[in-house]
């Protein structure tokens, strides 16, 4: 405590004033913490003084308070950029990030508790800088440190605002920002050294040297590339469970398994289940193969039952027979865009809304994916897939964009691979049939991208559709082909098809 407080001090983060008859006083409190290393070994024990944020009052101690962490996809993908041999991806930790942003509000807050200054005790302090658990800290800190990094030659990527991308005479840099947590990789170790020099001299760093545990992700590189993996993260969720001893499975959903708002009876201990799924839906960062499965479990956080507990644990289960299994991004030469998107029509029970489900490679590295219901209930099989197509594009456009920020080009078309006819027939050929003039607008956005030659929609058999491990469960004999599919990165095979087409 007293280490922190001669730090907050040191900083000048506040001023002790009287206290103003006309301004709201917010209280603050210490919290501690126990940080651990990625082998859960003790790291070091951490006093933190925290503002209780929640008496703050809106227009009068704070306004804006949005501040962006970059997107799980834009680490991916400059990942797989630098799985490439030669770059160096850096990290570092910024110390107290929060107390370096500068406030243009007027917040008051009590003294701390313990450290109440003798000669001024009935004194509030004036903040000067911000503190943990303000509404507006991350905005602060965010709005300073990117202001340090333009005046460094960095430019803010417009498709990810938390991307910092610096080219020096075709020499390129990149810098990740998730709060105070920043990756910086390159093909220049000078230049990045230079960049954490200029950086250290304005902010207190820990260099952490060669990226290994980043975001509660173990990162390892060999010569195939860089090998993600939650599996400390796992054992710990496992642990609060109570799961950590239980029987392994080699499927985390079951075709047979329909649920629905009506299964079962309620189960006694709600917070466990929701805190559970919040859990899950982190590992699937690194982990595409439980997504369908946790976006299941994720529709009943309001109410759920019993058997969607059974659900949930199946699910722990499973990452408990394969934990130390994760997301392997391979160095490749080439950066070329492979989809796959698939749907399950009318999959729900309750709404007979439709599932769709959509994984993107980059290169030989899967970058992208996304397990989602739509918003609205659809007639048609091809309905359905025609939204789901749309939605693809759309992640594709992104990434496209995302790419040729980083001056990445492609030497193909991005295409995108869909077991219904109906729907790939549609995308390529201007024909409106009445049953589907409702679902226009996406099937014109599709089919423009195609005219322009931005983008192939092709067949694919039903055999290898990987999306299918994000729109419904499956047998397990079908879940572990479609498995080593991805684990193999079977697109190599499927781009060699298709080449001669979209060319």
């Amino acid at each position: 405590m007293q280490l922190e407080h001669d730090a907050l001090m040191q900083n000048n983060t506040w001023t002790l004033v009287p206290a103003p008859l006309d301004q709201n006083v917010i209280n603050c409190k210490w919290i501690y913490k126990v940080k651990k290393n990625s082998d859960d070994s003790s790291k070091k024990c951490k006093a933190r003084l925290v503002a209780t944020g929640l008496t703050q009052k809106y227009g009068i101690d704070y306004f804006e308070t949005f501040s962006p962490v970059v997107k799980s996809t834009t680490i991916r993908v400059v990942l797989t950029m630098a799985a490439s041999p030669g770059w160096i991806v850096r990290q570092v930790d910024v110390n107290n990030a929060f107390l370096h942003g500068i406030l243009s509000e007027d917040v008051y807050m009590k003294q701390p508790p313990g450290f109440k200054n003798s000669q001024c005790p009935h004194y509030v302090c004036k903040l000067n800088k911000a503190i943990y658990e303000l509404k507006q800290s991350p905005r602060a800190w965010f709005h300073r440190l990117s202001n340090r990094l333009y005046e460094l030659g960095f430019a803010a990527s417009k498709s990810d605002s938390s991307l910092f991308i610096r080219n020096t005479n075709g020499s390129m840099m990149f810098l990740l920002v998730y709060v105070d947590d920043i990756l910086i990789t390159g093909a220049c170790n000078s230049a990045i050294q230079w960049v954490v020099n200029q950086l250290h001299s304005e902010f207190a760093l820990k260099d952490m040297g060669s990226i290994h545990y980043f975001l509660e992700i173990e990162v390892t590189r060999s010569s195939q590339g860089i090998h993600l993996n939650q599996s400390k993260y796992i054992a710990e969720v496992l642990e609060r469970a109570k799961m950590d001893g239980a029987k392994p499975i080699s499927n985390p959903l079951s075709s047979c398994t329909q649920l629905s708002t009506k299964s079962g009876d309620p189960f006694s201990d709600q917070t466990l289940y929701r805190s559970t799924v919040g859990a899950l839906q982190y590992v699937t960062i690194t982990r595409p193969k439980i997504s369908f499965a946790v976006n299941k479990a994720y529709h009943f956080m309001h109410n759920p039952t019993d058997l969607h507990w059974q659900a949930v644990k199946r699910i722990l289960r499973y990452l408990k027979g394969s934990i130390t299994q994760g997301l392997q991004l391979r160095a490749s030469s080439s950066f070329d865009i492979l989809a796959y998107a698939d749907v399950d029509w009318a999959g729900c029970p309750d709404t007979r809304r439709s599932t769709s489900g959509n994984c993107i490679f980059l290169g030989n590295s899967l970058v992208s994916w996304s397990s989602k219901k739509q918003k609205v209930v659809a007639r048609s099989r091809t309905e359905t897939e025609y939204r789901s197509l749309a939605l693809c594009t759309t992640e594709i456009c992104w990434i496209q964009n995302l790419l040729k920020e980083l001056c990445v080009s492609s030497s193909r078309v991005p295409t995108i691979l869909n077991h219904n006819m109906g729907a790939t027939y549609l995308g390529i050929n201007p024909v409106l049939h009445s049953r589907i003039k409702h679902v226009e607008i996406d099937m014109c956005f599709v089919r423009e991208k195609v005219a322009s030659g931005a983008l192939c929609v092709k067949y694919v058999s039903t055999v290898d559709q990987l999306a299918n491990l994000l729109t419904k469960g499956l047998s397990t004999a079908r879940f572990e082909l479609l498995k080593s599919k991805l684990h193999k990165s079977a697109n190599n095979f499927l781009m060699l098809r298709i080449d001669r087409v979209c060319k």
